[in-house]
């Protein structure tokens, strides 16, 4: 019994072991090589860098390497060399059962580029076990009155060696009664029959005891030998008998424990004890023994346990019908199971690619192969991915396929993809297999940093601090690691000139500027450059902003007066006629503020007189302007003091001293000299040249107040005997600043005005720029 388990549980060994190579294809393109069984580890098989036509290195340069069915690797490759050398000893028993020729399928894969070749491996069988019989002592019951030439049919031996090492033949120790016949199975074994030569009687012989002995074919052969004892019984004159000899029966591997397999029935023309049949299973393997029962009663055969049509196709056994005086008939059931789709598809990564460089095109990202040990449609296999992905199934050898790139992938779009490869039968119903696949594509250098403004414009208030952070600029790179890290810099500014690395830094790490020195808004109100971003890819890219810092005013400046002039020379006096009507315009205070906006807003107040109520200053322009009439009681003198104030905070002023003298005797608005009243043609308004130098004052505002104050020096200079006013020659005081840390800078304009209208206005008009290539300011 011991000997039968093995034979039965290497059947299902090689049953195996068969569906597992029928799944590698067929068609081998190297071998078939072969190697003897039991041969040493380590035993030379053949070349395959020969075989293949590869030169020296380029087995080992290409990667390959054997892929064989199973877990265990029964060959090894040498790459250095190609010999292809047995991995472990190779028993074709265990490995084939009794399959003939046993075949052991294998694949060579080449990995770059990729090639699979399929080759087999013939083990071949040497004669190393011995016939077996598994019962050591067959009884065998024999009516006295058989005839002659009957046959009784005999236990066969077992031999797990295949071919001419099987066992032949049969025979039998010598006696004069029996004579042994060796018969061939529908399997290919053999099996003993025994024929009765010579009349048996059991008053004169009641046992008879033999030697029954298998001999294998192997040289020399091997043997074994069982005890076969003859019982000669009294007269039972019929054996049993089946209607049929052979049942086929077909039965579905999904058949549910129990299900009725076939009911077999045989009969006997003996009555009483000599009719009454018993069924039972004539040596039964393993397999059938744990597989099906036999009701002794009924003939009705049932399943033990659900048959797989993966694990073995098909049962043979035979029955035995006996009688109760002890014959028997017997026939044979063979048992054929039908395949149910009811394996899914196995998926098998061979090679998997780490992560995919973005920008190439058709990349081998996997090699796989699918198998299904099922038969017919029920084992073929289609195999598919999603179609929204860039990725392209591509079959190779049988069942085997490559997973490519359908383009350049690019991380920035997708960092990585899971990819489901499905695969399914084609079966009824259809069974399916997911297999997920996780793609990491890798970073390389193709995008630029960007800016996350074109340009940025940042405020910030003169007088500060040095290194004030006044702003950030920002810039990200779509690209990762180094490749995406971002240092910021200064461009070299489009002037020359200007001191930029003394005004502004920028922090490379974070894109924060500071302002290196306090700025004065007067000097420098604007400034403009460009920052560069660069990645750390190499090649490193770039990419540039446009940055205007605007210098807000503060109120650091003091209005300043113009006009009248109060530089210590003698007093501008202004004439003005007692016969003027309230509201005629004594003078104009003129006065600027180097800052801009509110800060420059001027205001203007009376605010000390020599008599009360008679003169007023209007507060949005200067205009000094009599309040009331004047009369003779009036004094002829009048000293007033005017405040200028400007609208910051907190507010700065100044103040300006007038002298007015009133006069008897015009009633015209200008006071003419006595050369112009001898001379008519001096009377025309007349046209002076003011020259004045400004630094940092752009107000167009200025050149108004400017002019003004040019119309007022005209109208005086009728009465320069009387006032002795003037022009003012020289530099303006005014707020001039080091921008570049070598001197003063400043700018002269000359514009020529002229006074138009007549008595009590101010109307003036700009004629012309003496100086010609004056900037717009």
């Amino acid at each position: 019994m011991e000997i039968g388990w093995m034979r039965n549980q290497r059947q299902r060994q090689v049953l195996v072991f068969f569906v597992l190579l029928s799944l590698s294809g067929v068609g081998a393109e190297l071998g078939p090589y072969s190697v003897v069984e039991e041969t040493e580890r380590g035993f030379f098989v053949a070349n395959l860098q020969k075989d293949l036509g590869l030169g020296l290195t380029e087995m080992s340069t290409r990667g390959a390497r054997i892929i064989s069915q199973g877990h265990k690797q029964y060959l090894q490759l040498k790459v250095q060399t190609g010999d292809l050398l047995i991995n472990e000893k190779l028993d074709r028993e265990e490995l084939c059962g009794s399959t003939e020729p046993c075949v052991l399928h294998f694949q060579v894969l080449m990995e770059n580029p990729l090639e699979i070749f399929q080759a087999e491996l013939r083990v071949k069988d040497i004669n190393d076990h011995s016939p077996v019989f598994t019962e050591r002592e067959m009884i065998v019951k024999i009516p006295e009155n058989s005839p002659l030439g009957i046959a009784f049919p005999l236990s066969n031996a077992l031999d797990l060696d295949v071919g001419s090492n099987n066992v032949q033949n049969y025979t039998i120790s010598p006696n004069p009664h029996f004579q042994v016949l060796t018969h061939n199975l529908s399997d290919g074994r053999k099996y003993p029959e025994l024929v009765l030569d010579k009349e048996l009687d059991r008053e004169e012989e009641p046992e008879i005891a033999l030697t029954l002995t298998a001999l294998d074919g192997g040289s020399p052969p091997r043997y074994g030998s069982a005890q076969v004892r003859i019982e000669v019984v009294d007269i039972n004159d019929n054996a049993p008998k089946f209607g049929q000899p052979l049942y086929e029966v077909h039965i579905a591997e999904n058949s549910p424990i129990g299900s009725l397999v076939v009911t077999v029935s045989a009969s006997d023309l003996d009555s009483g004890v000599n009719g009454k049949i018993l069924y039972s299973f004539f040596q039964p393997s393993e397999d059938i023994s744990k597989t099906l029962e036999v009701n002794p009663m009924t003939g009705e055969i049932r399943l033990k346990k659900q048959v797989d049509f993966e694990t073995l196709r098909s049962y043979e056994v035979d029955i035995k019908a006996t009688d109760g005086g002890g014959l028997s008939g017997k026939c044979t059931l063979l048992l054929q199971v039908v395949d149910v789709n009811d394996n899914s598809p196995k998926v098998t990564v061979s090679a998997l690619t780490g992560p995919i460089p973005e920008n190439l095109p058709e990349i081998v990202v996997a090699v796989f192969s699918v198998s299904d040990p099922d038969s017919g449609d029920n084992g073929k296999t289609i195999s598919f991915i999603p179609d929204d992905l860039p990725f392209l199934l591509k079959p190779s050898v049988k069942n085997f396929y490559t997973l490519v790139t359908k383009r350049a992938l690019d991380r920035e779009e997708r960092p990585h993809y899971n990819i489901t490869i499905t695969a399914t039968d084609l079966g009824t119903p259809r069974l399916k297999t997911q297999h997920n696949i996780t793609v990491l594509v890798s970073d390389v250098n193709d995008n630029a940093p960007a800016f996350t403004q074109t340009s940025y414009t940042l405020f910030v208030r003169e007088n500060n601090s040095p290194a004030l952070h006044i702003g950030s600029v920002s810039a990200t790179d779509r690209d990762a690691g180094a490749n995406a890290q971002v240092t910021y810099s200064l461009l070299p500014p489009q002037d020359p000139h200007l001191p930029l690395a003394s005004l502004v830094s920028i922090n490379a790490d974070n894109g924060q500027l500071f302002a290196l020195r306090a700025l004065d808004y007067e000097a420098l109100q604007a400034l403009e450059f460009r920052v560069g971003a660069t990645d750390r890819g190499s090649p490193a890219l770039s990419s540039q902003a446009l940055v205007r810092v605007l210098v807000l005013d503060a109120n650091d400046n003091s209005p300043f007066v113009l006009y009248p002039l109060q530089n210590g020379s003698a007093p501008c006096t202004e004439l003005v006629p007692r016969a003027a009507e309230p509201g005629y315009l004594v003078s104009k205070v003129v006065a600027v503020d180097g800052d801009s906006g509110q800060n420059a807003w001027l205001s203007y107040q009376l605010l000390k007189a020599t008599e009360p109520g008679l003169f007023g200053v209007w507060a949005h322009n200067g205009e000094v302007r009599t309040a009331r009439l004047l009369s003779e009681r009036d004094a002829a003198k009048h000293r007033l003091v005017v405040l200028v104030k400007d609208n910051g905070e907190p507010p700065l002023s100044a103040s300006v001293t007038l002298h007015v003298l009133l006069v008897d005797g015009f009633s015209q608005p200008y006071l003419p000299l006595p050369e112009a009243a001898a001379d008519p043609a001096q009377a025309d308004p007349l046209t002076v040249y003011l020259v004045i130098a400004l630094a940092s004052v752009s107000s167009l505002f200025l050149f108004s107040v400017l002019a003004f104050v040019a119309a007022r020096l005209c109208r005086r200079g009728r009465a320069a005997s009387l006032g002795g006013c003037s022009v003012p020659e020289g530099h303006f005081p005014g707020h001039l600043v080091d921008v570049s840390g070598t001197g003063t800078l400043s700018q002269s304009y000359q514009y020529e005005v002229c006074l138009m209208g007549g008595s009590g206005t101010s109307e003036f008009k700009f004629l012309k720029p003496v100086i010609p290539n004056l900037t717009s300011q």
